[in-house]
């Protein structure tokens, strides 16, 4: 049980003024197009620049506006094709091929060909875009101008759904010269950036591209897309009408979002909870017991820090593979259940009758996170040293790495791509290495397997780490967007933001 009751642990910006223009959206009786949509986010691009970056998730509709992926996902997270009309593997799947639309041209003039499309993977290959290792090792051809191959040295399970979030964004290379590249974008997407009106970090405004393919995709002609870190600042532009959608970053306003007559849509992509980095005992050697790792596991009263910290708005989880996953099993979310006693049971088991000290790292924006964390671990015996790595540094010293376990909120993305990026040797948030014959196995079999052996080895997978406790999650935390009563949304399961094609006027 909790001593006291948290409320969600924000990190508090300073409110940014709207500006751009008032919601809008009313569209003309049965054309299913109006004049603008008025969005909010809760960050801005860092550069325009796919080479530097690009990035999806809260960040999506500044790059989904202004350039084209080669592939695309549907409402329902389902691969489409877009730039590329075709692709396929040979039968190694070590190559694929990809057959390209051909007529596309840049906002500049020039021409969407396999030239282009293979300059600009390079460039975000070579690039520093966070995502920039997916495409590592990959090289890529132009067979003829429609046609374009990517070949790697190993099968790839996760390359298509790359091609259809940051590491597809194309970009004109006659731009990459430019010494505005990274505020003056140029593409082949939807929209054109009025740079004239846009103020960089704060509020962002385009124009509907007149030549865009893909006329029938674009609902509204004009776009602006405001940035309000704060969630207060947010509630006030619904409540004032200023905005056609707002993405809602703290769960605890969702009734006064609905208050105010906007719809809420959600999707869960992220879980949040402790990653139990240091599995071999290098800096905390407890944590090379498995039974202490179970133990952390029974410490956690899940339901109870739900509510405290989402206002119950998401999914108790013990699992990080997602509920969409091959690898997801719903009998493992009751593995560990909150059992203080039997989690001193298994200290005491490993040798720890006491207890023992662990060293993690906490930030004033997630105090009160930080602080029932402490709590629940210390009722069992383990007491908990923070330290605050400074601003900014929260990441840099967990991958160091400095802390040989740390509470987190990370994406359940998709198989592939979760293993590299949390229980691969390489993955980057395992940076211990940490390394079991078992899961370098099943890796090999989701990798180069059919895909029904891949699927059955990714539920292996999941189960062996469940069991063995490589990580405590919390719960899959909801994610929130809301419209007002002007506009539908299909708000997709795979990005944390909408697909600006998926709005659309009421008429």
């Amino acid at each position: 049980m909790f001593r006291w009751k948290a409320t969600a642990a924000l990190a508090v910006a300073a409110a940014l003024v709207l500006t751009g223009c008032s919601g809008g959206g009313s569209g003309t009786e049965g054309s299913g197009s109006a004049d603008r949509l008025t969005l909010t986010a809760i960050a801005s691009p860092t550069s325009y620049d796919i080479g530097a970056g690009a990035e999806y998730g809260n960040r999506s509709p500044f790059f989904q506006a202004v350039f084209d992926t080669l592939l695309q996902k549907d409402s329902k997270g389902e691969i489409q094709p877009w730039l590329a009309t075709k692709w396929e593997y040979n039968d190694a799947n070590t190559v694929l091929t990809l057959t390209l639309k051909d007529g596309v041209k840049f906002t500049d003039g020039t021409t969407l060909d396999a030239s282009a499309v293979v300059a600009s993977l390079e460039r975000f290959r070579d690039g520093t875009s966070p995502q920039a290792a997916t495409l590592a090792g990959k090289e890529f051809a132009a067979v003829d101008a429609t046609t374009v191959t990517i070949t790697q040295s190993a099968p790839d399970p996760s390359l298509v759904n790359l091609l259809s979030i940051a590491p597809g964004l194309i970009e004109a290379p006659s731009s990459f010269g430019n010494a505005d590249v990274a505020t003056n974008p140029v593409g082949s997407g939807p929209y054109i950036l009025d740079t004239a009106s846009s103020v960089t970090g704060t509020t962002y405004n385009y124009t509907a591209n007149p030549d865009y393919w893909n006329k029938d995709a674009v609902k509204y002609q004009n776009l602006t897309i405001n940035v309000l870190e704060d969630p207060t600042a947010t509630l006030n532009a619904i409540r004032a009408g200023e905005a056609n959608g707002a993405k809602i970053a703290d769960n605890n306003t969702i009734s006064e979002v609905e208050g105010a007559g906007w719809t809420i849509e959600s999707n869960e992509l992220d879980f949040q909870g402790l990653l139990l980095l240091d599995r071999a005992g290098t800096m905390a050697p407890e944590l090379a017991d498995v039974k202490v790792r179970q133990a952390i596991n029974m410490a956690f009263d899940r339901p109870a820090l739900l509510q405290s910290l989402q206002s119950g708005y998401g999914t108790v989880t013990e699992q990080v593979f997602p509920a969409t996953s091959a690898a997801y099993d719903e009998k493992l979310d009751s593995t560990y259940p909150y059992d203080p006693t039997a989690a001193k049971k298994l200290l005491a088991e490993a040798g720890y009758p006491n207890g023992f000290s662990i060293n993690m790292m906490s930030v004033p924006a997630f105090q009160q996170t930080f602080d029932l964390v402490a709590q629940q671990l210390s009722d069992i015996g383990i007491t908990v040293n923070y330290t605050d790595p400074g601003v900014g540094n929260l990441i840099t010293d967990m991958l160091a790495p400095k802390y040989p376990a740390t509470w987190m909120a990370l994406e359940q993305n998709p198989d592939w791509q979760l293993i590299n990026f949390m229980i691969a040797p390489d993955a980057t948030f395992n940076p211990f290495h940490s390394q079991d014959p078992k899961v370098d196995a099943f890796i090999s079999t989701i990798q180069n397997g059919s895909q029904d052996e891949a699927d059955a080895a990714a539920k292996e997978l999941n189960r062996y780490i469940v069991d063995q406790a490589w990580f405590a999650p919390f719960f899959r935390v909801q994610g929130t967007f809301a419209t007002d009563a002007n506009t539908n949304l299909e708000f997709w399961p795979t990005n944390a933001y909408p697909s600006i094609f998926d709005f659309s006027p009421k008429n």
